[in-house]
């Protein structure tokens, strides 16, 4: 089984725009699902991706993860039996210190939210952040997609 093991942090400023490697353009809907797992579906660019997601650990660093690549007619198929909303972002690749560095700047009711994802080959893997990283907030349910697609940041202050 895959493992997918990540840190989660939020971004002080904009410095990441100008050290991308290169961007893309992500819409994705989640389909109902249980126990505390989530079936997502995205557009990243051209390609159309269906991910389920097991539960994390304890700690938020890892959980199970499977992706297969859907066609466009499928993806729009599925998309039929989603719930309700979406998650629009851009993803910037910055490449530092030995580690690609995923930032997601949020659109719509997200607006505002920029977060940072660092992908590691182990829990404890040491990494060297970069100079935007602000807060580490890894296991922090509120920034999940799957929690910002129910919950936008938008309504986070009400």
């Amino acid at each position: 089984m895959a493992q997918e093991i990540e840190r989660k942090y939020t971004v002080k400023d904009e410095s990441y725009r100008r050290m991308a490697t290169a961007s893309s353009v992500i819409r994705q809907a989640y389909l109902p699902a249980g126990n505390d797992m989530t079936v997502r579906l995205r557009r990243k660019d051209d390609r159309c991706i269906l991910t389920i997601k097991g539960r994390s650990t304890d700690n938020g660093v890892s959980r199970f993860e499977w992706e297969k690549e859907i066609t466009a007619a499928e993806l729009d198929e599925l998309m039929t039996l989603a719930c309700p909303g979406s998650v629009d972002k851009t993803r910037y690749y910055v490449d530092y210190a030995s580690h690609r560095f995923e930032v997601d700047e949020f659109h719509g009711d997200n607006e505002g939210l920029v977060i940072c994802e660092v992908e590691l080959g182990h829990p404890d893997e040491a990494v060297e952040l970069p100079p935007f990283i602000d807060t580490e907030v890894t296991g922090d349910a509120r920034y999940y997609n799957s929690y910002l697609n129910r919950h936008p940041f938008s309504t986070w202050g009400t």
